[in-house]
């Protein structure tokens, strides 16, 4: 078993769960295939499973460490974006929607992705490696949030809080009896945003709610 899982809290992890995207900080292991650092680049990227038929060996020597994600919501919450070769028009829409939800910055869309990158890099990892949070109202986050709820991470789906696990979500909590509590909010305040500005990222349900 690999350790190449990431969690909302962006930590690498071993599970046999399998995940629906991968995602791309860099080389960060050795020839053992252990890992030996949490990043090597500033651009964490989600990308497709497949695309174009290329095929990868996982964890090869000397190249990028292919790290997988439950849902697009969990890649958000642990600080990736999407790939701007594999996920070209989502990619797009994300930096629009980046730009209409964080005006403060006074970017454009001739500011370089990399700009982007630098203010998601501050917002998720302090100096130690410890995950960056802020608190904000349960009724004021979008559809995807990821938030920290008695101590474990929990995303938010339409009218339900949802908790997390590598293998997928639990029964949800009704929001309508938690919303004016103030949590942890775990995905990036940018992210955050982005969502309020129209990015809905892509997220799983439990099967036996599916059908409700």
């Amino acid at each position: 078993m690999l350790q190449n899982r990431v969690d909302p809290q962006g930590n690498i992890i071993k599970t046999t769960a399998r995940g629906s995207w991968m995602g791309n900080r860099g080389v960060l292991h050795d020839h053992q295939q252990h890992i030996l650092r949490p990043f090597r680049l500033k651009a964490w990227i989600t990308c497709l499973l497949e695309f174009n038929g290329r095929k990868r060996q996982v964890m090869a020597p000397d190249r990028y460490t292919e790290l997988f994600f439950f849902d697009e919501a969990t890649a958000f919450a642990a600080g990736h974006r999407p790939c701007f070769e594999c996920r070209r028009q989502d990619y797009k829409k994300f930096k629009t929607l980046w730009l209409k939800g964080n005006p403060e910055y006074h970017f454009d869309e001739k500011t370089s992705i990399q700009q982007i990158d630098d203010i998601l890099h501050k917002e998720r990892m302090e100096a130690n490696g410890e995950k960056i949070t802020y608190e904000e109202y349960i009724k004021h986050l979008p559809y995807g949030s990821f938030i920290s709820y008695n101590g474990q991470p929990h995303v938010i789906i339409d009218d339900l809080l949802h908790p997390w696990s590598p293998g997928g979500y639990g029964k949800g909590i009704p929001l309508s009896d938690i919303k004016e509590e103030k949590v942890a909010v775990l995905t990036p305040a940018s992210i955050t945003n982005t969502f309020r500005a129209g990015y809905k990222p892509q997220t799983t349900l439990p099967q036996s709610q599916l059908f409700l």
